[in-house]
């Protein structure tokens, strides 16, 4: 996948990081504990997973998989040396996709990670860009009377209308299955955030005067804006991002729900019977193999290049982002202030449960249980 030009991941795809919970019962299997299931949206007994996924809008694998293993299976509880929190597990992900180097625009994260902060920091200080979500109730100290949580930011911002939006910019976002939504998306400038910042705040929403919570963004980058102080210094590893460039790269974490659906109720991720580490992680394993082979398969059906799925309007001035990557990074420099022009991507769109891996699940179903039906049975003595 890797190798292949069909399938090999490009410069402008997102490292998508999330965790999931599947239910199991009793105590003994390896991991498992009652904690917070993603899978069933609830507190129950169960094993959780976080998970690493290479997205663009032309393909999605997986590129890694870890268990989390909650505090009472260690002598110490969380003081344990060995205990790891779902972030740091991240953080490893991440480190081992850069020592593959697998090529990526940003690190992509729900508000788990967004709201922890010494995720952030450890990611500022490897320079690797990140675009996370954030609770609309993150707040700081500030003089009484001024606006103090990025919610409130949002709603203070100007706006009187389609006709008369202030300093919010329109967004289309089109969808595979040929829907379109129309978008809003602000540049917040606040006391922790703001373009010649560390970290800049967008907010992305379907409605400027409500914010719905189901379809309203915050969130927080490191990545420059175009044109900034912080997008001209040689020292930053990473190009400039316009809002558009901001939030079509969290549209890709749509991607990694998707994969839930194919990988759960097609491919059985949590239908394991074992209970020891090694054949959790086996299985998972062999799942993610699957999953990844579905793809491989169906190269040939692959886009060259993503049809035009984002539009960036401001004011008159309106601008498609080319879905092309930005440069490699011996060739930027000067150029890293340069606008990365106004997006145009499409994104995921989801899928109804039980529809088959990218059309080849049955081929690569029964070809792995050829593999495996012929296969001599021996004792696992490492992971593969």
């Amino acid at each position: 996948m890797l190798k292949d030009p069909k399938t090999a991941p490009r410069q402008g795809g997102a490292l998508v990081i999330d965790e999931t919970g599947d239910r199991k019962d009793g105590r003994k299997t390896a991991h498992i504990g009652k904690q917070y299931l993603g899978g069933v949206g609830k507190i129950d007994n169960g094993v959780v997973s976080v998970s690493s996924l290479r997205a663009d809008e032309r393909i999605y694998y997986p590129l890694g998989v870890e268990p989390y293993t909650p505090a009472h299976h260690f002598s110490e509880d969380k003081a344990d040396p060995g205990f790891r929190t779902k972030p740091k597990i991240a953080l490893e992900l991440v480190e081992r996709a850069v020592e593959m180097e697998i090529p990526f625009r940003a690190v992509v994260a729900d508000i788990l990670y967004g709201e922890h902060r010494k995720f952030k920091e450890e990611l500022e200080d490897r320079q690797i860009p990140y675009v996370l979500a954030i609770k609309p109730s993150y707040a700081w100290y500030r003089p009484i009377g001024e606006p103090g949580s990025v919610e409130e930011i949002a709603r203070v911002a100007p706006w009187k209308g389609d006709d008369d939006p202030g300093e919010w910019v329109r967004l289309e976002r089109t969808f595979r299955d040929g829907r379109t939504e129309q978008w809003w998306a602000l540049e917040a400038e606040c006391r922790p955030f703001g373009v010649e910042k560390q970290r800049r705040l967008v907010v992305a929403t379907t409605d400027p005067a409500e914010l719905p919570d189901l379809s309203t963004w915050y969130l927080v980058s490191n990545l420059p804006a175009p044109g900034t102080k912080q997008a001209k210094e040689e020292s930053k590893k990473m190009s400039a991002a316009d809002v558009a460039g901001v939030v079509r790269l969290y549209s890709l974490r749509s991607w990694i729900e998707q994969s839930y659906k194919q990988v759960k109720n097609s491919l059985g991720w949590a239908q394991y019977q074992v209970r020891k580490d090694l054949a959790i992680r086996r299985h998972w394993q062999l799942v993610c193999c699957v999953f990844t082979f579905c793809w491989w398969t169906n190269a040939d059906f692959l886009e060259e290049e993503s049809p035009p799925g984002v539009i960036l309007n401001r004011g008159e001035e309106a601008a498609t982002t080319s879905s092309l990557p930005p440069p490699p990074m011996e060739e930027r420099g000067e150029k890293e202030d340069q606008e990365e022009g106004s997006a145009s991507f499409v994104l995921a769109g989801g899928t109804e449960e039980g529809k088959e891996v990218a059309g080849a699940v049955p081929n690569a179903m029964a070809l792995l249980e050829g593999i495996l039906r012929e296969a001599p049975a021996r004792g696992v003595k490492r992971v593969a």
